[in-house]
C-alpha cells in the first residue's frame, strides 16, 4: 500500500515538473516583426483584444471596405463563448452584393491570409444560408462556400505570395448574402516555405513551392499540448494529435527540455520550441518487438496536391546515431532509414524538417501519415515525430484555384473598376484582338509543337480537314494522328465537366469524352502547373505515334491550341486493373480473368522491349496503368515517363530515378541505372497485387506487412503463398498453377536485374500458368524460366524448336504487320506441346 502511494506521489511530482518545463518552453518565442500586420474584427465598431493581439474595428484606416451596404451585425448567443477566439465570432460584416476589403502592402512576399466564419441570425439575415465566393486578384480561395457545420466556427488560413502593392479580398454572394467575422493579413518570413520538396510519386524534385498559394489544412503538435497563437511568433495554432492517431496503443508521448538550433536549419519561426521539445514515439522502441508503425489519418479533399512538412527533433537519444526510422505518406515511402544525426550535423535535440509533396493523382479523401522502424540490419526499432503540417497546393479542384499569374484578374472586380469611357474602350479593343487571334489559330497549325517529329524530321507532311474539326496528319511511318481543335474537345467533354473526370494523374485530369459520331474517347488535359507536363506530352506523342499494338493504349490525337496540352486516347470502358482488385466498387475478377489480364499486359510490355531497334522502358508499370476495355482486354497505358533503352554496346541507361514507390526496382533506385529488367521487377509486384488484391504499400499494417513485395516473398520462400491469396478467389486456383505463378513472381523480384527473366520469358510462364489452370489432367513439369527442358511423354518424339516455330507460323505470326510475335497466342503453342491430341 505504501509502495503504491509512493509511486502515485512520484508520478504527481513528475507530472508537475513536466508541466512547468512545457510552460517555460511555451513562452520562449523568436522575434519577428511583420512589415504588414492587419487584424480586422469585421462588423465591430471598436477594437477587440484576443489574447495578446488587438483586432481593429471594421473600416478603420488604412484598410478600405467597398460594399453597397454597410451591414455590421452582432450576436449575443451564449454558445459563442465556448469557442476559441470567441470575441471575434460575436460580430460579422454582411454583404448583399460584390464587395471587397483592400489592404495596402508595405513589403511584397509571403503573407498569412486568415478568415474567421461563424453563422448566426441577425435581423432578417440567416448567415447559415449564405453561399459565396472569396478571392484575391490572383487566387480563387473559396468557391460557392457554405458553412459546413452551422453550430461551430470555421477558421481558414492561406499562405500567399503577394506581388502587388495592394491586396484586394473580394466577396461575391451566390444566393444573396455573404459574410465574414474577422480577417488577418500578416507578413511571414519568405523562407518559411522553401522552393524545393521531394515528390513521392513519381520520385523526383518538386520545384516552385516558394511562389505557390497554399492552404493550411492541418497543423499538429505531436505528443505535446495545444499551442495557441499567443505562444507562436507567427500566431499559429498547433492542435494535439490524439484524435488523429489510428493506433495509440503503440505510441507514447515524450518530451525534452532544451532545443538546440543550428545555423541554416529550422528556426523558432519554422515551429515554436514546444513543438520540437515534445514528440510521439513508438511505444515499443528499443525492444525487438516493435513491428508496428504509428499512423495518423486525416480527412482531406481528393484531387489536390499536398505539401506535407515533417518536423523532427531527436529528444530521445542519449548519443548520436542511435535513432533510425522511416516515414510514409499516403501509402508511399516519404523517407527511408532517416538518421537525424546526419540531418542535424551531428547534434542531438536539433530541429529539422522534411518537405514532401503528394501529387493529386495519389491523394484520396483519407491521408495516412506513418512513422515506422528502419529496415537497416542491426538497428533497434524506433521512430518519432514532433510536428506535422499539411498544406493544400493550388493545383486542381474548384475550391482553391490559382490563376495564370499576376496578370490574371478577378473579372468581377476589374469590370466594376473599369466601367467608364476609356476603360470600356480598352476592354472592347482587347476582346476584338482576342477574337481575331482565335480565328487565326483555328486556321493554321500551332507553331508551339511539332509532336510527330522523329529523328529531327517533322511528320506533319500532309494534312486535311475532317468533318469533326480535326486535322488528319500523316507520319513518316505511315501512321496517322489527329490534331483536334480545342472547341471539339470542349464539346466532347461537356466543357471539361468535373463530373466527367475519370482519372487524375501527374500530367493532369482525364475526362470521358463523346464525339459527335458517339465515339467514346479519353481526354487527358495537361495541368499548366504539372512538374512533368511538357516532357510527358512530347514523350507520349512521339512514342505512341510510332508504336501500334493491341495491348498498348492507342493515341487517337492531340491538341496544342491556346497553349493547351491535350492528349486523346481510345476509351477503356472497364477502367484500371487496380480498380477491379481493391479500392472501388468495380466487380472483382476471377483467377482466369486475372491471368488473362496479366498475359495481355506482359504482351504489351514485351513489345515495348523488343518491337523497335532500341528497347523502350516504361518506367511506371503499375496496376493503375493497366487498363481494361469492354471485353477485359488489357492494355498498358501512361508512357509519359518512358525512356529509350541502352545502345547495343551498353548494358544500361544512367538516369534520374522516376517511378512509383512500391513498384520501383530497388537496383535502379540504388544505382540509377535503368534496364528493361526494371520493368520486369515492377510487373512482378503487379503480379503479387493481382494475387493478393491489396495495396503495394500500406503503412497502416504491421511493419512486416507494409511492403507487399517483401511480405509476399517471405510467404513464397516458405512455400506458403496460398496463405495470402485474395479470399474472393481462394480455393479456385489449382496448386500447380499457383506454384508456377509464385516461381514467376519470385524470379521477377530478384534483387539483381541479371537474375530476372526477360519480359518474353515472363509472358511464356504466364501462358503456362494459364494452361496449368485449364489442364484437364496433370501435365509434366516444365522449367519455364529456361523455356522447355522436359517435354511431356506424348510429344517426346517431336523436336521442341520445330514444334514451337511451326505452331507460331500456324498462328499467323508471320503475317503480323509490325512483326509483333508477342501477340501470338502462346496458348496455342502449349496446346500442341502438352495435350495428347496435339501434333
Amino acid at each position: 500500500m505504501m509502495a503504491t502511494l509512493g509511486r502515485t506521489k512520484w508520478q504527481a511530482v513528475t507530472t508537475f515538473i513536466v508541466l512547468c518545463i512545457l510552460s517555460s518552453i511555451c513562452i520562449c518565442k523568436a522575434q519577428f516583426t511583420p512589415a504588414d500586420s492587419y487584424l480586422v474584427d469585421c462588423g465591430s465598431s471598436k477594437s477587440t483584444m484576443v489574447g495578446r493581439r488587438t483586432f481593429s474595428a471594421d473600416g478603420a484606416s488604412p484598410v478600405k471596405v467597398s460594399t453597397s451596404q454597410d451591414i455590421l451585425a452582432g450576436t449575443s448567443a451564449n454558445g459563442v463563448a465556448s469557442f476559441d477566439n470567441s470575441a471575434l465570432y460575436q460580430t460579422a460584416r454582411i454583404f448583399t452584393g460584390p464587395s471587397s476589403y483592400t489592404f495596402p502592402i508595405q513589403k511584397q512576399g509571403r503573407h498569412f491570409v486568415r478568415f474567421y466564419f461563424f453563422p448566426f441570425t441577425y435581423q432578417s439575415y440567416d448567415l447559415s444560408l449564405a453561399k459565396f465566393t472569396v478571392s484575391t486578384q490572383d487566387v480563387l480561395l473559396l468557391s460557392d462556400f457554405q458553412q459546413p457545420d452551422k453550430t461551430a466556427p470555421l477558421f481558414k488560413e492561406y499562405s500567399l505570395n503577394i506581388t502587388r502593392d495592394t491586396l484586394v479580398i473580394s466577396f461575391k454572394p451566390s444566393n444573396g448574402i455573404a459574410f465574414v467575422n474577422a480577417i488577418e493579413v500578416v507578413s511571414v518570413p519568405d523562407d518559411l516555405i522553401a522552393d524545393n520538396a521531394q515528390m513521392v510519386d513519381p520520385v523526383q524534385q518538386y520545384t516552385g513551392l516558394s511562389t505557390q498559394p497554399l492552404e493550411t489544412v492541418y497543423r499538429v503538435n505531436m505528443g505535446g499540448p495545444k499551442v495557441t497563437p499567443d505562444n507562436d511568433t507567427l500566431s499559429r495554432t498547433w492542435v494535439t494529435d490524439g484524435k488523429y492517431l489510428l493506433n495509440p496503443a503503440v505510441t507514447k508521448n515524450v518530451y525534452g527540455k532544451d532545443v538546440n538550433y543550428k545555423k541554416g536549419g529550422a528556426t523558432q519561426l519554422t515551429a515554436p520550441d514546444i513543438v520540437y521539445a515534445t514528440a510521439t514515439e513508438l511505444a515499443a522502441a528499443n525492444t525487438s518487438n516493435a513491428v508496428f508503425n504509428m499512423t495518423w489519418q486525416f480527412d482531406v479533399d481528393a484531387g489536390f496536391s499536398y505539401l506535407v512538412r515533417f518536423h523532427f527533433c531527436d529528444i530521445v537519444s542519449k548519443a548520436l546515431n542511435q535513432l533510425y526510422f522511416s516515414a510514409y505518406i499516403g501509402g508511399f515511402s516519404a523517407q527511408s532509414n532517416i538518421d537525424l544525426s546526419t540531418l542535424s550535423d551531428s547534434q542531438l535535440a536539433t530541429p529539422v524538417y522534411i518537405d514532401v509533396v503528394l501529387s493529386s493523382n495519389d491523394a484520396s479523401s483519407k491521408l495516412g501519415i506513418s512513422i515506422g522502424p528502419s529496415t537497416l540490419s542491426n538497428v533497434l526499432p524506433d521512430g518519432i515525430l514532433n510536428g506535422l503540417e499539411v498544406m493544400k497546393i493550388s493545383t486542381g479542384g474548384s475550391a482553391f484555384t490559382v490563376g495564370s499569374g499576376s496578370g490574371n484578374k478577378n473579372w468581377g472586380v476589374i469590370l466594376g473598376a473599369a466601367l467608364g469611357g476609356f476603360g470600356l474602350f480598352i476592354i472592347v479593343v482587347v476582346l476584338v484582338l482576342l477574337c481575331r487571334r482565335k480565328k487565326t489559330l483555328e486556321k493554321q497549325h500551332s507553331k508551339t509543337w511539332m509532336p510527330f517529329s522523329i529523328n529531327g524530321l517533322t511528320s506533319l507532311s500532309t494534312g486535311s480537314r475532317t468533318s469533326y474539326g480535326t486535322t488528319l496528319t500523316s507520319g513518316l511511318n505511315g501512321s496517322y494522328g489527329y490534331r483536334f481543335a480545342f472547341s471539339v474537345l470542349q464539346e466532347a467533354t461537356n466543357n471539361f465537366d468535373e463530373n466527367w473526370v475519370i482519372g487524375v494523374g501527374g500530367f493532369g485530369k482525364v475526362y470521358k469524352g463523346v464525339m459527335r459520331d458517339e465515339t467514346k474517347v479519353a481526354v487527358k488535359r495537361g495541368n499548366p502547373k504539372s512538374q512533368q507536363g511538357l516532357n510527358e506530352f512530347r514523350t507520349e506523342i512521339e512514342l505512341l505515334s510510332r508504336l501500334r499494338h493491341r495491348h498498348l493504349v492507342s493515341l487517337i490525337g492531340y491538341c496544342d491550341e491556346r497553349n493547351e496540352m491535350i492528349l486523346v486516347y481510345e476509351y477503356m470502358e472497364k477502367g484500371t486493373l487496380k480498380s477491379h482488385l481493391y479500392g472501388s466498387d468495380n466487380p472483382s475478377l476471377d483467377w482466369k480473368q486475372r491471368l488473362e489480364v496479366c498475359i495481355g499486359a506482359a504482351r504489351g510490355l514485351h513489345y515495348l522491349h523488343t518491337g523497335s531497334a532500341k528497347a523502350i522502358i516504361h518506367r511506371d508499370v503499375k496496376s493503375a496503368n493497366i487498363l481494361l476495355d469492354e471485353n477485359l482486354l488489357a492494355k498498358v497505358a501512361d508512357f509519359g515517363l518512358s525512356k529509350t533503352g541502352p545502345e547495343l554496346d551498353q548494358t544500361h541507361v544512367s538516369t534520374a530515378v522516376k517511378g512509383s514507390f512500391g513498384y520501383l526496382d530497388p537496383e535502379y533506385f540504388r544505382r540509377q541505372q535503368l534496364t528493361e529488367k526494371s520493368d520486369v521487377y515492377s510487373f512482378g509486384v503487379v503480379l503479387l497485387e493481382v494475387l493478393c488484391a491489396r495495396p503495394v504499400i500500406d503503412p497502416t499494417l504491421p511493419r512486416e506487412m507494409v511492403n507487399l513485395a517483401e511480405w509476399g516473398m517471405k510467404w513464397q520462400k516458405r512455400g506458403e503463398l496460398h496463405q495470402i491469396i485474395d479470399q474472393r478467389i481462394s480455393g479456385t486456383i489449382r496448386p500447380d498453377s499457383l506454384r508456377k505463378f509464385g516461381e514467376t513472381v519470385e524470379k521477377c523480384l530478384a534483387d539483381y536485374g541479371v537474375e530476372r527473366p526477360s519480359m518474353g520469358d515472363v509472358l511464356w510462364n504466364l501462358e503456362y500458368v494459364l494452361q496449368l489452370q485449364d489442364a484437364d489432367s496433370t501435365v509434366s513439369d516444365v522449367n519455364s524460366m529456361n523455356r522447355i527442358v522436359e517435354l511431356p511423354s506424348q510429344v517426346q518424339n517431336v523436336g521442341t524448336l520445330e514444334s514451337i516455330s511451326v505452331t507460331m507460323a500456324e498462328a499467323g505470326a508471320s503475317n503480323e504487320p509490325d512483326h509483333d510475335l508477342s501477340d501470338v497466342s502462346m496458348s496455342r503453342v502449349f496446346s500442341q506441346l502438352i495435350k495428347a491430341e496435339g501434333r
